[in-house]
């Protein structure tokens, strides 16, 4: 999977056909628990990866996904 995406169209495709996640609203909430939780392991991994930007983008993108639901 690429772990830079273009808009959330590329992220929503990269996440469903390549990772193969169905964002449904229970994995959504997950990740967004997760996410908003600086505490949480994964999320200190990722925002040492990738940094902040990247974490509070993913953050409105699983919002998005769950709105949409």
């Amino acid at each position: 999977m690429d772990f830079t995406y273009e808009s959330y169209a590329h992220w929503r495709k990269e996440m469903t056909e390549k990772g193969g996640l169905t964002l449904d609203a229970s994995y959504c909430k997950d990740r967004i628990n997760a996410l908003s939780n600086d505490e949480e392991a994964s999320t200190r991994s990722l925002i040492r990866a990738y940094g902040s930007e990247h974490r509070d983008q993913m953050l409105r993108w699983f919002e998005q996904a769950l709105s949409e639901i």
